[in-house]
């Protein structure tokens, strides 16, 4: 019969509903908040600072690190402590995702470090990290072209939807389910594109069309929670 109707009500193009929020941490350079329905991330950044270990340097430029966890907490089975592969592997994605936009090259042998954290997840966790860090980087006013927003588009059976959720995640056993995370900035330039499953080159231009549209509309909510901070 196929997946005719979402399990929370919502369209195939809605997303759940969202918050987003900047300067909640004070001893940061710059913060943000970022949810998702249930999904909620909060980003710290500090610097530009020296660089630790001193190899990892770059005399030409400073140096993006982002590092990406989730509160043991945040799920309901249990999480061993310290960062799994699955964290290490978002933290490089969420550095990708924001790369494209920020400019630290007046900043030569330093860091940036964004501190990602995951305080609820019920899916999207990296898309909601990465909009959080992004709040984040621009409240700290580290030089960025535009703000990046990034949203998760799946395909379940043979229909396209918005903001997959944890229920969606795990469909017939997570089974034929395809999950894309994508992140876009303001212009349209695409940073992010992370397919995990299968899907057709047709669909995949579809979901990329919903994707553009959806982060048109989170990215209100990124620049109003900065506004409110100035």
């Amino acid at each position: 019969m196929g997946y005719t109707k979402r399990y929370d009500g919502r369209k195939f193009d809605e997303s759940r509903e969202t918050d987003s929020k900047a300067g909640i941490i004070p001893r940061a350079l710059g913060s943000g908040f970022f949810q998702f329905g249930n999904t909620k991330a909060i980003a710290a950044v500090y610097g530009p600072k020296t660089m630790h270990p001193k190899h990892k340097e770059n005399p030409e430029k400073g140096v993006l690190r982002c590092t990406y966890d989730m509160m043991s907490f945040s799920v309901t089975e249990r999480k061993k402590p310290g960062p799994s592969r699955r964290s290490q592997e978002i933290s490089k994605v969420s550095e990708w995702a924001l790369q494209p936009v920020i400019d630290i090259s007046e900043f030569p042998n330093t860091v940036v470090d964004v501190h990602i954290m995951i305080t609820q997840a019920d899916a999207s966790t990296r898309c909601a990290g990465i909009n959080a860090a992004s709040i984040a980087l621009a409240q700290a006013g580290i030089p960025m072209k535009e703000l990046v927003t990034a949203v998760s588009i799946g395909k379940i059976d043979d229909k396209l939807v918005v903001d997959v959720d944890k229920e969606e995640e795990d469909h017939e056993g997570g089974e034929g389910a395809t999950d894309i995370a994508m992140a876009f900035t303001k212009s349209g330039d695409i940073t992010l594109l992370q397919l995990d499953g299968n899907i057709q080159p047709s669909e995949l231009k579809e979901a990329i069309k919903l994707g553009r549209k959806a982060c048109d509309e989170i990215y209100e909510k990124q620049k109003e929670a900065l506004i409110k901070t100035e």
